[in-house]
């Protein structure tokens, strides 16, 4: 697989993706990571980069809630969710 999980940069992207896997709106994430609704809004839409404290406080959160980030040969990183994990709105 590679690249660490907590080595790994957490793009707008992969915010998204994981937000959607999980079924959560910016204000879920934003509860449960304990991160502003409008930094969440600001980093997916690419209007500014985040800190590594507040990526990992993301992380945490999509961790906690039951995604795995993962380095996909040939295609780069991408998230699934762990077995038996439900999402939780």
């Amino acid at each position: 697989m590679g690249q660490d999980a907590r080595q790994m940069i957490l793009t707008p992207a992969l915010c998204r993706a994981a937000r959607g896997l999980l079924d959560w709106t910016q204000s879920d994430l934003a509860e449960r990571s304990e991160v502003s609704r409008s930094t969440i809004r600001d980093f997916e839409g690419s209007r500014h980069d985040i800190h590594r404290a507040t990526a990992a406080q993301l992380r945490r959160a999509f961790e906690e809630g039951g995604v795995i980030f993962m380095d996909v040969d040939g295609c780069g990183m991408g998230v699934c969710q762990r077995n038996g994990s439900l999402p939780q709105a």
